[in-house]
Parts: structure tokens; sequence; C-alpha cells
């Protein structure tokens, strides 16, 4: 948790203080998943009206349609297309008006996730793989100035290495490769340097947000090792895998020492999955599994989502039901329990599915990511969200085989990042 006059960015603060100036119930939160969510208080009334929902859900899942939550979902990403533009630009929200790479982004990983990529005709892939590269500069970040600020040069958990690791994926999806080299990754050939960079990071702080910083460098060095034919990243990543094995919790499977309470334990999930995902991209042991299943299934709460918190967003959900759905296929520890984990995660994830086809980040809170450009109202669907549950379904389902979602043909990329399956 984060006092609000601790976000780094003056924008942020302005335009949530605003918002908690309407609503003497809220409070501010932040996550590893970084942005503002202006929480409301686990009190009676909402949870009766959380537990309403999902007990509406468990009743219908066996009706579950994946058809027409696809119809759905994919008719709410084209609304937030703008039409009067080249093809492939995208708003964030319904209350958006600019058209933003990172929702262009989302839009994309979306609907190759949904098997709709074939439905593009030449031109308009065309169009939409030229609009994303032209954000890219020469040291291989790519940027977009309607949400520029100091927070995207500094910031992890979002800002321009983030985007550039989602733009990579999306690239991907599109079928081709980033035009440039992401060259400011080459600092990292010497092993000096990558030894002095994790000793510097706040291990004993907050850690969360250290591991979003590894995830985005180590993943653009599988992309420039895989895509661009870098070599040394190889070497790189070995090296940066070495030192995490040192600083591995024994206890816990992930990184940092703070443990005790469900809410340091959901972090300690958070920034395991940061740094978990790259070894299942390069297919390398996973140490103490056990201990990270335990972790991640000590994070879920009544209602079937991840968090201490009933309503969970979007990222804590996906944190631990990735690597839970991972290791279930890697282990034969606690197979069960995920099992039953992922019914009741799967009954949750639907509940935060809207009439319009969106989901939102969290039940009953708006939601600001880094820029004011990307910006949710109250149980407003926005594109990250509905991407992100999205694939927290997709990944549901490579264990309820027999389930509506198990049966659907979900695409995978071959790409690190978030969205790849090996």
């Amino acid at each position: 948790m984060e006092k609000l006059g601790r976000v780094a960015d003056p924008l942020i603060k302005t335009l949530a203080a605003r918002l908690l100036l309407k609503s003497g119930s809220l409070k501010n939160s932040m996550g590893s998943e970084g942005g503002v969510s202006l929480r409301i208080r686990n009190n009676i009334a909402m949870e009766a009206q959380l537990k309403k929902r999902v007990s509406t859900n468990t009743t219908a899942i066996s009706k579950l349609n994946i058809g027409e939550i696809r119809e759905k979902t994919l008719s709410f990403t084209e609304q937030m297309r703008l039409k009067s533009r080249p093809y492939g630009q995208y708003r964030y929200s319904p209350s958006g008006r600019s058209p933003l790479l990172y929702a262009s982004v989302y839009a994309c990983l979306l609907r190759d996730l949904y098997n709709d990529m074939s439905q593009l005709s030449f031109s308009e892939r065309q169009d939409w793989i030229r609009s994303m590269q032209n954000h890219q500069h020469d040291d291989g970040l790519f940027k977009d100035a309607a949400v520029a600020n100091q927070l995207a040069e500094t910031a992890d958990w979002w800002g321009w290495r983030h985007l550039t690791l989602h733009t990579v994926m999306a690239l991907d999806a599109l079928g081709v490769i980033a035009p440039k080299r992401i060259s400011f990754l080459r600092e990292f050939k010497n092993r000096e340097v990558i030894v002095k960079w994790l000793n510097s990071r706040d291990w004993n702080g907050n850690v969360a947000n250290v591991s979003n910083e590894i995830q985005n460098y180590c993943a653009l060095l599988q992309y420039a090792r895989d895509f661009h034919d870098e070599s040394w990243a190889e070497d790189a990543l070995n090296i940066f895998y070495d030192e995490l094995d040192k600083r591995q919790n024994t206890r816990t499977g992930s990184w940092g020492n703070k443990i005790g309470n469900s809410g340091l334990l959901s972090i300690t999930v958070q920034t395991g999955y940061h740094i978990w995902i790259l070894y299942f991209y390069d297919k390398k042991q996973v140490r103490f599994a056990d201990k990270i299943v335990d972790s991640c299934l000590g994070t879920q709460n009544r209602l079937g989502g991840f968090s201490p918190f009933l309503n969970s967003s979007a990222c804590e959900d996906i944190d631990s039901i990735d690597p839970l759905v991972r290791l279930y296929h890697l282990d034969s520890y606690r197979r069960a329990e995920i099992k039953t984990a992922c019914k009741r995660a799967m009954i949750w994830i639907m509940t935060n599915m809207n009439r319009d086809g969106g989901f939102v980040f969290r039940r009953n809170e708006p939601f600001l990511y880094g820029h004011e450009n990307m910006f949710s109202g109250i149980n407003e669907s926005e594109t990250f969200s509905t991407w992100f549950r999205s694939l927290s379904l997709a990944y549901v389902s490579k264990i309820l085989h027999e389930s509506a979602i198990g049966r659907f043909n979900w695409h995978f990329l071959q790409c690190p990042g978030y969205q790849f399956w090996r």
C-alpha cells in the first residue's frame, strides 16, 4: 500500500486527489502493477454485492458460452477502434478519446488470443504494423507522446520499457519483428554491470517493482536473442539467472524477505510472477516449485480472486493463476487443489466482465494507469483489463479441459512476455 502523497507523478496525484475528494469513502492504493486504484473498503454492502455476482455466475457457469463471450469481447474491442483513423488505432476506454499505442497493443494481443487476426485484410495489417513500428526510437524503445510524462521515463510497472515489451509481443502477433534492435540493453553485455545493477535494487523494500524491472529487461533480452539474433543476450541471461538463483527465497520460492500476513503474501506472489515467467519461457527449472504453489494458493480469497481484498485486480489474479497453471503441468504437487482453485477463479474472472463485453481492473473502483489518458471510471471497461482477464481465462483453460473455455482453441504466441505457452 502507498500513501497518496507518495505517488510519483504530479499529474496522477492531481487526478487521484480530485477523485478522492468526490468520495470520502475511498482511499488510495498502489500494487505491484502500479497505477492508482482508489480503494473501496471491504464493507458489508460491497461484499454482499460481490457475493451476489459470484453466486449468479456460479449458477450460470455450466451454461457458459465461450462463443458468446468471444463475440461480445471482440465487439467491445472493435468499439474502441477509431474508425476515422488508419487501421489499428484504439482508445483505452469508452471515456477515452485519444488513440494510444498501449490500447492498440492490448487490442492486438486480445484479438490474437481469440484467433481473430485472420479477419484482417492485407492493407489493415500493414496499417497496424506501420502505426506500431513508427513509435520505435533509435535506442529500441517504443514511446507514445499521448502518454508521455516523467513516470513513463522511470517506471517499470508502466512506461516505455513496459510498453516496449508489450509492443514486440503485438508485432509478433502481426507476424513481424521490431525493425530496430533494442540497443539500450547492450549495457548488460558486461557481467560486472549486471551484478552491480542487481545489487543496487531495493530487495528489502519495494521488491515487487524490482521484479517488474527485471522482467522488462530480461524478457527483452530474450527477444533480442530469439528475434534479433543477439547471441550475447544468452550469456547475459545466464548471468541474470545465476544471480537470481542466489537471491531466491527458499520459504516462498519468490524474492525478497518480507512474509507474514495475507497482504505481504500477495506482494510476494506478484514479485515472483514477473521473474518465474522468465524461467518458464526459457524452460529452465523453477526451483522450490512446491513453495511457489503454496504461496499462490494461499493468496486466493473466499470469492475466488487472488488478493486479501475481495475485489482482486486483473494483475493480482493472473499473477497467481499463471504460475499455478504452468506448475500444474510440470509437477504433481497439490494438483487437485490447483484445479479447484482454477474453477473458482474462472467464476471470479467472469464476475469482472461487463455487459458491453469488456472487463474491469477491479470491481467498484476507478483506475488510473500511469497517465490520465489511461483512466477508467467505476466499473468502466477498458482494454488493458479486457486483455489481461481474457488471458487469465486462456491459462485456466489449460487445466479445465472439460469446461467451455477449455474446449476453445485459444491462440498463444511463441514470444517472450506474457502470452506464450510452452
